[in-house]
């Protein structure tokens, strides 16, 4: 995992976030194109418990897609509706997609047929919007949502400004309480001066994820 961050990250940066649509949003039968399509924004959350934002721009990305069929669905014969219907493979499909939100960005994308499997001791957790596949459904179902069997994914690294919020966050939250009055934390082995150049290094890790126009996806740091 260290290995394939540090190929999305440059430029003095080495940390990256992980989003996921779990599932991927999705109605049986519905195309890839079109589900996107539908989409103005990136379809999936920040897993960090830090506050979500919206994704305005990224840096570099890595993105899987599972569980959604391949092959063309047939409102994609004939004149294509966008240019995410004209793509020959799901692979082109996402790469669009990702252009049209990030021009600029340097994007992977990857596509499994294979879904996640869900079935327990897999957290069941899903809505009965749900189809035992993990696709969308117009109505309720009748039977319990543990029979959701398995769903499709999206999920993906980024590198991006977001990360400037995350970890300056973190830096500010550690500067808050006088850790020097926590003998037991400096018995643990760490030194003072070591934790305060840690901080130091957090912040400017931080100032490599700002976009440098208009500021970050985040208010300055306030230190």
């Amino acid at each position: 995992m260290l290995h394939f961050a540090e190929s999305l990250t440059f430029s003095g940066r080495k940390a990256v976030a992980a989003w996921a649509a779990l599932p991927f949003p999705a109605s049986s039968g519905s195309s890839l194109p079109d589900v996107l399509s539908a989409h103005q924004d990136v379809p999936w959350k920040l897993l960090s418990s830090w506050r979500e934002q919206k994704v305005s721009c990224c840096f570099a990305q890595s993105v899987v897609l599972q569980g959604i069929c391949q092959e063309k669905s047939a409102s994609c014969l004939g004149q294509p509706r966008s240019p995410l219907h004209s793509c020959e493979s799901p692979e082109q499909v996402l790469q669009q997609f990702f252009h049209t939100q990030f021009p600029g960005a340097f994007s992977t994308a990857h596509v499994l047929q294979q879904p996640c499997a869900t079935q327990p001791p897999f957290p069941q957790f899903f809505s009965p919007l749900l189809s035992r596949r993990g696709f969308l459904l117009d109505k309720a179902h009748g039977f319990s949502s543990a029979a959701v069997e398995s769903i499709p994914v999206l999920a993906a690294l980024q590198s991006s400004p977001v990360l400037h919020s995350l970890l300056s966050g973190l830096c500010r939250e550690l500067r808050a309480p006088d850790v020097r009055r926590w003998s037991s934390f400096f018995t643990a082995g760490v030194e003072q001066d070591d934790f305060q150049e840690a901080l130091e290094e957090l912040k400017t890790l931080s100032q490599c994820y700002e976009t440098g126009f208009g500021g970050s996806e985040d208010e300055a740091d306030s230190d």
